[in-house]
């Protein structure tokens, strides 16, 4: 019997930072202005700042396309990240990981093996929760049949836990320790913690329970600056860096390369 693949993102650090790529609006989307062409050199152009600033990886996703579809997207919108996604990995040498909004995880493992990346960030992987989008169930049993059919095992799928922007009352009764021993029992490969909404600090306590339900990685997905890394940087596996690398720390402006090498610096100095 052969063993089984186990995905894992070869990081050149140990505890990574990871940053994100929010690709312009895409296609269909009520905000898409750009054509093809531009988003990819957009999208490149952010990933060069942060491979000059010495990032450990990267993660794209697709946050300009408000309102999101739930669970799936359109083909012009995997054949347009697939492209921009290729791109990024050959530029960058880096571990890519893709997310596409909201909760179309199988699109995402379908744009990450075209595009040879490393993993995907994944939306309702264990239990329910309710998002802007409605009531997101769990697709781990689904995603991971898929992932098997496509032959995208070495494609590893980060899961977020108790997620920001989605309500948790459906599920009250569990606490984070138990939805993250949850991922691991449903064979996730990573899980990722976050605070409320996008910027918004995870709690500690939250990253402390869940270090201690499961063994797989634990990354933050939210809020981390260079002000607040100290407290986290012991516990954490990696941290999933967006808003604090964009002016004024707002995600939807442009990159600051200033705010990127202060939270290298930072992190250089806590984490060796």
């Amino acid at each position: 019997m052969t063993t089984p693949i186990r995905p894992l993102a070869r990081f050149s650090h140990r505890k990574p930072v990871i940053a994100m790529i929010h690709v312009g609006a895409l296609p269909g989307t009520t905000s898409h202005r750009s054509s093809v062409a531009e988003l990819e050199r957009h999208a490149i152009k952010e990933a060069n700042a942060y491979i000059e600033a010495g990032v450990h990886g990267l993660l794209i996703e697709n946050m300009h396309d408000t309102p999101y579809l739930k669970g799936s997207v359109g083909p012009e919108i995997v054949a347009v990240l697939a492209i921009i996604a290729r791109e990024i990995k050959k530029a960058s040498k880096l571990p890519c990981g893709i997310q596409i909004l909201a909760g179309a995880n199988e699109d995402a493992l379908a744009v990450a093996l075209a595009a040879r990346l490393d993993f995907i960030r994944a939306e309702a992987y264990s239990f329910a929760h309710v998002a802007d989008e409605g009531l997101m169930e769990s697709c781990a049993g689904k995603l991971l049949r898929y992932r098997k059919a496509i032959g995208a095992e070495t494609v590893g799928v980060w899961a977020d836990i108790k997620k920001k922007h989605s309500s948790h009352a459906i599920t009250a009764d569990l606490g984070i320790r138990e939805v993250a021993h949850a991922v691991e029992f449903m064979k996730g490969d990573a899980v990722i913690v976050t605070g409320a909404t996008t910027g918004d600090s995870p709690d500690l306590a939250d990253l402390r329970k869940t270090k201690t339900a499961t063994t797989l990685p634990v990354y933050l997905g939210s809020g981390i600056t260079h002000k607040n890394l100290g407290s986290y940087i012991q516990l954490a596996d990696g941290f999933i860096v967006g808003s604090e690398f964009k002016k004024d720390g707002k995600w939807f402006n442009l990159l600051d390369q200033d705010r990127i090498i202060r939270f290298m610096s930072r992190h250089r100095k806590l984490a060796g």
